[in-house]
């Protein structure tokens, strides 16, 4: 559009120009074919025909100039023509491009949305991996003092069963001492009841002294 309005000023400057050159050689003529005085005939007819030879001169070229300005005219209507096409195309494109980029404005506020969302939650992760560390940090010393449970455990069930060892050891001398006193028992009560059976037959046997005493008397 604006080149259109360039071209059209500058035609019109041109136009004007011609035009004003012309109406000057037409007054340069007038004045010297009235000035007799000054010239002579001969002369005046030989500047007028070299005036009207510079004057078809002048306007050969002016048509010429016609010409090429309305071609530089028709030239810049079919610039304007390709221009105005291409500036339809660049709107649509412009248009399109306006629109992915409002699709991509709410994207990224979706997205700045999703992000913000995701940061609490690491956030969250964050605090909850601290407490487990902590939680596992407790377990550690708590494994650690059952460990020193579990060791100090474990030399007294060693401790228990050298006791146990050292008991079924003295549980098998008692036994066999046990034993040994039944059977010494045994022996004794055999020796005691010979014994009761001797003085049994002594009594008996006093008692039978007696009366033949008795009766011997």
């Amino acid at each position: 559009m604006a080149s259109s309005k360039s071209s059209q000023t500058t035609r019109s400057i041109v136009i004007a120009f011609l035009a004003l050159w012309s109406v000057i050689s037409l007054i340069i003529i007038v004045v010297w074919a009235t000035s007799p005085d000054m010239k002579n005939a001969s002369q005046c007819r030989a500047e007028i025909e070299d005036l009207n030879k510079k004057h078809e001169d002048i306007k050969a070229t002016w048509l010429k100039d016609k010409i090429a300005l309305e071609e530089m005219v028709e030239a810049g209507r079919e610039n304007q023509t390709t221009m105005r096409r291409e500036i339809d195309v660049l709107t649509g494109r412009l248009n399109d491009t306006n629109t992915t980029l409002s699709a991509c404005q709410e994207e990224n506020v979706i997205l700045n949305g999703n992000v913000t969302a995701l940061e609490n939650e690491v956030e969250a992760h964050v605090k909850t991996e601290a407490n487990l560390t902590a939680e596992v940090e407790l377990q550690k010393e708590r494994i650690e003092f059952l460990e020193q449970n579990l060791t100090q455990i474990f030399h007294q069930q060693e401790s228990c069963k050298a006791l146990l060892t050292a008991a079924k050891s003295q549980q098998q001398a008692a036994e066999s001492q046990m034993n040994a006193c039944e059977s010494s028992k045994q022996y004794v009560q055999k020796q005691l009841q010979k014994c009761k059976t001797c003085i049994s037959c002594l009594l008996e046997y006093a008692e039978l002294w007696a009366c033949l005493d008795k009766y011997s008397i």
